[in-house]
């Protein structure tokens, strides 16, 4: 053989395991992206204009969450949010509506002290969703109710909805255990 043709062939094989590389690196990107984000993933995916965007914007909430200083509440916060929450679900009974907002500025309350940035509602619920993609969701539809009742369109059940569903942020934010690292 000619020796063009060995340059070719180590070219094209060059070539071959370089595309096999970089499926089996988008491959592991994916499944890490997927397994710390969980539903959010499929959420993002389903909201960008593929896969690879939406990655990419995961990536990005990762990148933007390292860089962040997020602390754990102290045990003196901890157990203020706590009766803070009690006084919330109690006085849901007379006040649903003023309930629901204390539920939302509670939630508030407790992100901005374990020093996540109160940026706009899209940005806050971008990044919690790299600390709790699990609950993330509640988020989003307690807040969407929240603005719903601000203009009168809520039933009780509506409001009491919201509330469970800002509880179950809320009991993540104060979860005092460490999350391992995803890798």
């Amino acid at each position: 053989m000619s020796e063009w043709l060995w340059i070719l062939i180590v070219v094209a094989a060059l070539v071959v395991i370089g595309l096999i590389a970089w499926a089996v690196l988008a491959r592991r990107r994916s499944e890490h992206l997927r397994e710390r984000f969980g539903p959010e993933y499929d959420r993002t995916v389903s909201e960008h204009r593929g896969r690879r965007d939406a990655e990419t914007e995961l990536q990005r909430r990762e990148e933007k969450r390292e860089r962040l200083d997020i602390v754990p509440l102290s045990s003196e916060s901890r157990e203020r949010y706590l009766g803070s929450w009690r006084e919330v679900q109690t006085g849901f009974v007379d006040e649903p509506t003023r309930a629901l907002t204390e539920a939302d500025r509670l939630v508030t309350d407790v992100m901005r002290e374990r020093g996540y940035p109160m940026d706009e509602f899209d940005q806050r619920v971008a990044d919690i969703s790299v600390d709790h993609p699990q609950v993330v969701e509640h988020y989003r539809e307690a807040h969407a109710i929240q603005v719903a009742s601000e203009n009168d369109e809520t039933s009780t059940e509506d409001l009491r909805q919201a509330v469970v569903h800002y509880r179950a942020l809320f009991e993540e934010l104060l979860d005092e255990r460490e999350k391992e690292e995803v890798t």
